[in-house]
């Protein structure tokens, strides 16, 4: 079994009931909103040759039930979307430096919205890896 899916799962589950007892907050990602998407990879080249993998564990939260469908229906899309901004992210990485979270969620978040055709999808970002 995959631990990463387990502990996505365990997550959201765990989410839920605050969401639930929240009167309408919509902050927290409920189980039916969220969809997770395969990991995304970028490879790296560091300065003395060596080559490298950047993962990405990526997932959506699609409140609006239209917009779910259409980014369900453009999952190919949107990870082909999220895999060019990874790898752009990748080769602007410095070497012996931690990747800039905020600067790839941004770099993602405008992925996502340019493949979808419209904001309204939340990128959400399980673990960031450079090995």
């Amino acid at each position: 079994m995959d631990r990463r899916a387990l502990l996505g799962l365990a997550a959201v589950a765990l989410s839920t009931p605050a969401k639930a007892s929240a009167p309408g907050g919509d902050s927290a990602a409920s189980a039916e909103s969220y969809f997770r998407l395969p990991i995304v990879t970028a490879s790296l080249i560091y300065p003395n040759g060596r080559r490298g993998v950047l993962s990405i564990e990526t997932g959506l939260d699609v409140p609006d039930a239209a917009l779910r469908a259409r980014a369900q229906q453009s999952a190919p899309r949107v990870r082909a979307a999220f895999n060019a901004a990874a790898q752009q992210f990748a080769n602007g990485l410095r070497p012996g430096m931690a990747p800039n979270i905020d600067q790839l969620s941004a770099a993602l978040q405008t992925a996502a919205n340019t493949a979808l055709g419209r904001a309204g999808a939340r990128v959400l970002l399980g673990t960031v890896m450079a090995v």
